[in-house]
């Protein structure tokens, strides 16, 4: 299967993209152009919480796939986004206590497309992402997700922080992947649960961590420190699948 990614060039096909309700998830601006029409694409790229990023010219001529940008390209997703409350529907119509990976600031998009993968094939009902410093819906993410995007709701949001206060509120639990943590043989991931997985450099950030009910590390034996995002995703998605067999999907009490 092809995917293609969703461009848009010239300022009239950007501004009709944003009144239109597409997605965009980032629009490029030409350092220095501040005209009539180039603020209102501003201003609605703003209302829509779009990442604006300023850039030379030299660069929107090498995205260019036209080469009649005019100063002006958007980028958005491949597919829809979700919402939290899809996600916690599609738990409700399933009848499971919900199962949802949080992606703290994942910027590659083969990991991305790799975790959504994972949680579809895990039995997970949704994954949520951030808006900024994170990749987004992109034709790269939804090769490497081998089309699990079309069947996995994602949703994008402001703050992953307030996101899990606001689903504690729901009953959920948060386990997040830490070298420090727990094993997570020991751990109770059964029940309504969150995996937060963090940003392929830094780890999952101070105040989503310690927003988590618990942190689960994964025994390694070998010469190295750390597993790829992805692969970390997989091995924490199938310990609370095994958990949950054993349990009989049983809820927390």
């Amino acid at each position: 299967m092809r995917y293609e990614e969703l461009t848009i060039e010239g300022r009239n096909a950007v501004l009709e993209a944003f009144r239109s309700g597409k997605t965009i998830d980032k629009v490029f601006i030409q350092d220095g152009c501040h005209d009539g029409p180039v603020q209102t694409i501003a201003r609605e790229a703003r209302k829509q919480d779009t990442i604006i990023t300023y850039v030379p010219k030299e660069r929107l001529d090498q995205m260019s796939r036209t080469g009649k940008h005019q100063g002006v390209i958007a980028q958005g997703a491949v597919y829809h986004y979700a919402q939290v409350e899809d996600i916690l529907e599609a738990a409700r119509e399933k009848g499971e206590p919900p199962f949802i990976f949080l992606l703290d600031g994942i910027e590659d998009p083969h990991n991305l497309g790799a975790i959504i993968r994972t949680a579809n094939l895990a039995g997970a009902h949704g994954v949520i992402i951030p808006k900024r410093r994170a990749a987004g819906l992109t034709a790269v993410v939804a090769k490497a997700s081998a089309g699990a995007i079309y069947h996995t709701p994602v949703a994008k949001v402001n703050n992953i922080k307030t996101v899990m206060e606001e689903l504690k509120k729901e009953g959920l639990w948060f386990a997040c992947a830490d070298m420090d943590g727990q094993v997570m043989y020991d751990l109770d991931l059964t029940g309504p649960i969150g995996l937060v997985i963090g940003n392929e450099g830094n780890g999952v950030s101070r105040l989503v961590k310690e927003t988590c009910d618990m942190t689960a590390s994964i025994p390694m034996k070998g010469d190295i420190d750390s597993l790829n995002a992805s692969v970390a995703a997989g091995v924490l998605a199938y310990e609370v699948v095994r958990q949950r067999m054993k349990a009989g999907a049983g809820r927390r009490n």
